[in-house]
């Protein structure tokens, strides 16, 4: 099986609510919500790949000391496994913006089981929740 390698970012505002974009129609798992993140492309490590996802995505900067990482994810879908470390980040440049289509929503670590999430990032929500 394929081991597809995702880096995430529980970003965290300074009244500590998370960070959450909804996917969009169109893409696998449309409609569900999910931490900011991508692929870690060939040659890239997971805090390189979050910096540039999070400008392409959000149009935040951010960098690499600032990515504390928390945990991650390991969970096995139909066509290929799925491994994705989790940071966490309080301290990035500029106003998270919607970039790609996808809806943006500030959550309390309380009421992110509130939100419908992809089978692999339900299991980070209570370290989450726990954590801050």
């Amino acid at each position: 099986m394929k081991i597809i390698l995702v880096s995430a970012v529980a970003l965290i505002d300074p009244d500590g609510r998370i960070l959450l974009a909804q996917r969009p129609a169109g893409k696998s798992m449309a409609g569900l919500w999910e931490f900011p993140g991508g692929k870690v492309e060939p040659g890239e490590t997971p805090e390189a790949a979050l910096v540039r996802e999070l400008e392409e995505e959000l149009g935040i900067e951010t960098w690499d000391s600032c990515l504390a990482p928390l945990t991650f994810a390991s969970h096995s879908y139909d066509d290929f496994h799925l491994l994705m470390p989790l940071f966490a980040c309080r301290k990035w440049k500029g106003t998270p913006q919607s970039r790609e289509g996808q809806a943006l929503k500030w959550v309390r670590a309380n009421a992110l089981k509130d939100y419908p999430m992809p089978p692999a990032d339900v299991p980070l929500i209570p370290i989450l929740r726990d954590w801050l």
